[in-house]
């Protein structure tokens, strides 16, 4: 899988309410190490399965470490139990390239999931880990960043979301981004 898998604003996949994942086998575990590469190569923090087209419940996240180096982090099936606190922060989306806007999240969470193996976790977490995966289970819910600015942005991103839309992804751009800018 490549960074050229990914699924650009206006394909409806993006749009779709993913299914639960009910088989943890090899063909799951080869299909998330793809989208760890393809996600890495697009410079990317956070990749849900419905932005490669797959309509399945289940992410990867890559958090950068002290060290340099990324823990490889799998969700599938996840399921919000709390929340508090608000923070707001300029997320941008491998799907909606080259837009950025301020976006008011929880701070925390607390959620229920299921890893790899298909064992049943739960996680508080706050900070940068908890904002990537609220991002990205939108994505399983068919929800993207851009639906949650205020409706006075949204009408000034009308004319770039519409362009993204009419060019199916065919004129995406390839520059780097700042891995913590793209979710």
């Amino acid at each position: 899988m490549t960074a050229d898998e990914i699924r650009i604003y206006g394909d409806p996949v993006l749009r779709k309410k993913a299914d639960p994942v009910v088989i943890f086998d090899d063909e799951l575990k080869e299909t998330a190490e793809g989208m760890y590469m393809a996600m890495l190569e697009a410079d990317g923090i956070g990749l849900a399965a419905p932005q490669v087209n797959i309509s399945k419940a289940f992410l990867v996240i890559g958090m950068p470490k002290e060290d340099d180096e990324i823990e490889r982090l799998f969700f599938a099936n996840p399921e919000m139990l709390e929340t508090g606190g608000e923070t707001s922060y300029k997320e941008g989306c491998l799907s909606v390239p080259e837009i950025s806007e301020e976006i008011l999240r929880p701070e925390w969470i607390k959620l229920k999931y299921q890893d790899i193996e298909g064992n049943e976790q739960i996680l508080e977490t706050d900070g940068l880990l908890a904002r990537v995966l609220q991002h990205e289970i939108d994505h399983l819910n068919g929800i993207l960043f851009v639906d949650r600015v205020s409706p006075i942005r949204k009408a000034l991103l009308k004319r770039a979301l519409k362009k993204l839309a009419e060019s199916n992804g065919e004129e995406r751009p390839r520059k780097k981004h700042n891995l913590l800018d793209q979710f």
